[in-house]
């Protein structure tokens, strides 16, 4: 049976043929086109910002119009950051404030959580592997980028990416060609752009990830809402290959959906990105033990990642997704098995906003009836379920066959007590009828006889016995 849920890996592609991963967020394009072509239309768009200013009056000596639709949208999120919950909590104290006497020293110090100062220390530690100069090189710029990102709070998100981004690009080239980094190999090289990256991202973690600047926010909630309403979307809606009734292969999905639930609780994007390698891995191991140990193929992966991804609902997905998007070293995004299961997983996420009756391959009026509950799948308690759902569904049964057995024996007991009161009357109608047909009848009392007294008819007693000769020699009595 041919699967509805097909993507080449020439479509995971990026658009302009470079043979690296595109992702839907840079319109199809990898990381490094995008760039390009992002730059592109960033300078076109300050030249035309440059000629909107230039022009003359007009004849009520108002200004032209002079802003344009970047600095609009800069301005509705400028306005929109008084108006979210997270500002509320990430508001500095005013001027006039009591908070005004925590020095800056402290407040920083305050700031760095124990995760970070985890990680700084890892990050020194591997620091003393280098020569004195290359370590000192290194933290001067990595200390400049955090400072740079910190004191710039009100910048736009897409602007602290290209500065992130850029960073990046400084320092691989840096690494590979300054002097004071002659005689690092590669691999060390690879490993200080992961502590690197690592170190970076989880001190900036709070300031760059969900800013109140976007409307990451809403989009978390608007698919949080959409893939809850898919609650009743079963393994043989998305024809995955997922024998869930089997306790092993349950087990293993469960993992998959700790994995992908668990991407929230990272800070680093690499670490991020580990989870969903981790959540793909365990997919297609519950594909081969569905499968009997036989191997599972990429057609078998894409619907069996939707209905992981339906099942365990993330939270903040698309908040994490941007992240990675805007933060990661974009040669983790480009190729490699990262990069090929998180271009999955967008490409999951992007067809989940718009899955629809013909997705599923019913008709639109049982996929209205489904979404408004209406309808329930009629295998739907035989399907995958949590472990609350599971135990809360096997207590359930256990009870309805307590249930059954209860009422089994209560029907014996009334057979019993039933069969109790029909054998005493039978009883009773028995007794009667042997009296009715024997009536009792009460003879006088037996007395003992007594062989000396005299009796009143002793001639009726016979004569005494007498010895007869029969034969010579021979006595009878």
């Amino acid at each position: 049976m041919s699967k509805k849920f097909h993507i080449d890996e020439a479509e995971l592609l990026c658009k302009n043929g470079c043979g690296f991963y595109g992702n839907p967020a840079w319109q199809g394009f990898c990381s490094k086109c995008w760039r390009d072509v992002y730059q592109q239309a960033k300078q076109a768009q300050l030249q035309l910002d440059t000629q909107q200013k230039i022009r003359p009056r007009t004849l009520h000596g108002a200004e032209a119009p002079s802003f344009s639709k970047f600095e609009v949208k800069k301005k509705q999120h400028v306005g929109k950051r008084s108006q979210t919950v997270k500002s509320i909590f990430r508001r500095t104290p005013g001027k006039d404030s009591p908070g005004e006497s925590v020095t800056k020293k402290e407040t920083a110090a305050r700031r760095i959580s124990a995760e970070s100062q985890q990680v700084g220390g890892d990050f020194a530690e591997f620091l003393k592997m280098l020569s004195k100069p290359a370590a000192l090189d290194v933290s001067k710029h990595v200390r400049a980028l955090v400072e740079r990102i910190q004191n710039n709070g009100d910048a736009q998100v897409d602007d602290q990416s290209e500065i992130i981004q850029d960073f990046y690009q400084i320092m691989i080239d840096r690494l590979q060609a300054h002097h004071v980094y002659r005689g690092v190999s590669q691999g060390t090289i690879d490993k200080l752009m992961d502590f690197m990256e690592k170190y970076v991202m989880t001190r900036l973690y709070r300031a760059i990830f969900c800013p109140v600047s976007t409307d990451d926010e809403e989009m978390d909630l608007a698919i949080q809402k959409r893939i809850r309403g898919f609650h009743w979307v079963s393994v043989q809606h998305l024809e995955a290959d997922f024998a869930v009734q089997d306790p092993v292969v349950r087990a293993i999905v469960d993992s998959a959906i700790t994995d992908i639930i668990e991407m929230d609780s990272k800070r680093a994007p690499q670490d991020k990105l580990a989870c969903i390698v981790n959540c793909s891995n365990h997919i297609f191991e519950a594909l081969k033990a569905s499968k009997h140990d036989e191997p599972a193929s990429a057609d078998d992966f894409l619907p069996a990642l939707i209905y992981i991804v339906l099942k365990a609902n993330p939270p903040r997905l698309q908040s994490n997704i941007k992240y990675i998007t805007r933060f990661a070293n974009p040669s983790r995004l480009m190729s490699g098995e990262a990069g090929y299961y998180f271009t999955n997983l967008c490409c999951v996420v992007a067809f989940i906003e718009k899955m629809n009756a013909v997705s599923l391959n019913m008709s639109q009026e049982e996929f209205d009836r489904y979404m408004s509950g209406e309808l329930t799948p009629p295998d739907q308690h035989d399907g995958y379920m949590c472990e609350g759902l599971r135990l809360m569904y096997q207590n359930l049964n256990t009870l309805a066959d307590l249930r059954q057995r209860h009422e089994k024996v209560m029907a014996e007991a009334m057979q019993l007590q039933q069969e109790m009161v029909e054998f005493k009357d039978s009883f009773k109608q028995k007794i009667q009828d042997v009296l009715a047909r024997t009536p009792l009848t009460i003879k006088p009392r037996k007395t003992k006889a007594d062989i000396d007294a005299e009796i009143a008819d002793q001639d009726l007693l016979p004569s005494p016995l007498q010895p007869q000769v029969v034969e010579a020699g021979t006595a009878v009595v």
